[in-house]
């Protein structure tokens, strides 16, 4: 964990974390699964692009074709189109959270299903972790928030782990940059038919809604996804993973800084649990702890 991975671990987890503001906005202004499958049009036209003048090659190995199908799917279509469909009714900060949670599912589910040992500290971490979400949530709830939005990010959140789950040790053989073109275009590919039969093309046009748009095409979109390869290839899967912790605590505050959204008393011990939570489930994965 040398300081151009700590840079980096530290750039991924802000620029995830913003892209719930980002999304925030897109969808308050045009149609959010429209919106998201332009925009995964667009960042994999350029990924792939970007590619080939980088010398990948899209002749990936069948394990390298499942785990870009896999994240596609249950990454961009089912994660990250639930989120947008919800974020009309839920504010970014509270979506922010409730995908934050994802290292805590992952850790549950490898102790549950596959039967991975999971130590003290991480058993309190995802203790912690669930008594976070709930106070969260619970204050949301009692304070007016849609429920079956709420419903939707969670199930997302679950579509991420599920993705996560099924290409743990996946290699990426070189071709970063064109698996992550290839899993945008697949994300394009599987919204495109649900855009067009369930949502009418009524946009709103303004600068903020251009500036997020193309916020989230280059950034979240592309330069995050990147980012996160390199650093999982550079330090590990579960050492990269770490940098999560600091996902609820950003999600939040780049909400409240850019679009003004409040955040009271019980979101910040919320917040703070989770974030402790989810850092101690981390730590106690990694060897030798």
């Amino acid at each position: 964990m040398d300081i151009r991975a700590i840079l980096m671990g530290l750039a991924f987890a802000f620029m995830w974390s913003s892209a719930f503001t980002s999304a925030r906005i897109i969808v308050a202004d045009a149609p959010p699964l429209a919106a998201l499958a332009v925009r995964f049009a667009i960042s994999g036209l350029i990924g792939v692009a970007i590619a080939r003048r980088l010398g990948q090659t899209w002749r990936l190995t069948p394990a390298q074709w499942r785990a870009t199908l896999v994240f596609g799917l249950c990454q961009n279509a089912l994660y990250l189109g639930l989120n947008f469909v919800a974020m009309q009714r839920v504010e970014a900060s509270l979506a922010a959270i409730i995908a934050s949670t994802m290292p805590l599912i992952v850790a549950l589910a490898g102790w549950l299903v596959f039967g991975e040992r999971i130590r003290p500290l991480g058993m309190a971490g995802l203790i912690a972790g669930a008594a976070g979400v709930a106070l969260v949530m619970g204050a949301r709830l009692d304070g007016g928030a849609d429920p079956r939005a709420v419903a939707l990010c969670a199930v997302g959140v679950l579509a991420l782990a599920t993705a996560t789950l099924a290409v743990r040790g996946a290699s990426s053989g070189g071709n970063v940059m064109m698996i992550v073109g290839l899993q945008m275009l697949i994300g394009a590919t599987a919204l495109a038919p649900f855009a067009l039969a369930f949502e009418r093309w009524d946009v709103r046009w303004s600068w903020p809604l251009a500036l997020a748009f193309a916020y989230t095409v280059l950034v979240p979109g592309l330069l995050a996804t990147w980012v996160w390869f390199l650093l999982v290839n550079r330090i590990g899967a579960v050492r990269a993973a770490t940098f999560h912790f600091l996902n609820p605590l950003l999600g939040v505050g780049v909400a409240a800084a850019l679009i003004g959204e409040r955040l009271g008393l019980p979101d910040a011990v919320g917040v703070a649990v989770v974030t402790l939570g989810i850092l101690a489930v981390q730590v106690s994965r990694m060897p030798g702890r």
